[in-house]
């Protein structure tokens, strides 16, 4: 029992001290990809924890009454105390409708994000057959194009993969502008950034009191567009993309659920990074620091495991 109250209180510990820490770190951009990657090693070692704990616990109480072993209460008295009840088929029940909760209960929220993530990609498909069919494919511009007033530029996944720039957007950009923008959008296509980002908004959705799902999912969303800011910058120039972006901010149509619009999150702090750079000093400080945060969270998780691992060989 304890092995699981300790996982429990891993968790805890990491949806509490997780976020405000990840956001300090991860605030400025200054390495989004392993920010992106701090943010998701704690949300899966969080959660992760608490599926384990809820796993061992329903092990414990659905298999204690036919495993009485020696072993059982050897690897208990080192990493737990036995769940002693005693009882006749009474006692028994109780134990069996705990396992049964906590079981139906995972089984329940795993079943609602899978339901949202997969309602969310059928919007956005159909977004895209829908923009396709009344939007117009340009060659040189790589994208489909639609009649609209608001500059605006975004990418929708579906099969195929879709990137809308509106009419009033090729008028706004420059030639380098759009180039710049249009390497924005790919870079999130080819790094499968709505797929991504759509499974945490569907977790979100479904634990909507726990801070680390509901501030990672917006954390991720904005480091992510900074990735994308990277990469199109690195071929075109932070210039070009800077202008691009500007010039897309004003829009007042918002881009539909799922897509990712290249001005659509967080402008302001992707344009301070793009006009001041960090020194390599201060990149290096802080790739150090969220390189500790991950090797924390793993190696508070790692050594649980360990202990379950060892649990189950005495067993067996």
């Amino acid at each position: 029992m304890n092995v699981a109250l300790c996982l429990m209180a891993y968790g805890s510990t990491v949806a509490v001290f997780g976020p405000p820490v990840l956001h300090r770190l991860t605030r400025r951009g200054v390495a989004p990809r392993l920010g992106v990657l701090a943010w998701l090693v704690a949300i899966a070692g969080a959660l992760g924890a608490w599926v384990l704990a809820a796993g061992l616990l329903v092990v414990e109480f659905a298999t204690y009454w036919r495993h009485p072993s020696e072993a059982l209460r050897a690897c208990y008295s080192v990493l737990s105390f036995p769940v002693h009840i005693h009882g006749g088929w009474g006692a028994q029940l109780v134990t069996y409708s705990l396992a049964a909760l906590l079981a139906s209960g995972v089984a329940a929220m795993s079943l609602q994000a899978a339901r949202v993530a997969l309602r969310l990609r059928r919007r956005t498909m159909a977004h895209g057959r829908a923009v396709r069919m009344v939007g117009r494919e340009l060659p040189d511009v790589g994208a489909v194009v639609l009649d609209s007033p608001e500059p605006q530029a975004y990418c929708v996944a579906g099969r195929p993969d879709t990137i809308v720039v509106t009419s009033a957007a090729l008028d706004a950009l420059t030639r380098e502008q759009l180039a710049a923008v249009l390497a924005h959008e790919h870079a999130h296509l080819r790094g499968r950034h709505a797929a991504l980002t759509a499974v945490l908004r569907a977790v979100a959705t479904t634990l909507p009191g726990l801070r680390l799902l509901t501030a990672g999912s917006v954390e991720i969303g904005r480091l992510l567009e900074m990735c994308a800011d990277d990469r199109a910058a690195r071929v075109h120039g932070r210039e070009p993309l800077l202008g691009g972006l500007l010039a897309l901010v004003g829009a007042g149509a918002r881009v539909p659920v799922g897509a990712l619009g290249a001005a659509g999150t967080a402008v302001l702090a992707r344009a301070e990074r793009l006009v001041d750079p960090v020194t390599g000093m201060h990149r290096a400080t802080n790739r150090t620091a969220l390189l500790g945060v991950i090797a924390a969270t793993v190696i508070g998780l790692f050594e649980i495991a360990v202990g379950i691992l060892f649990c189950s060989t005495m067993i067996n």
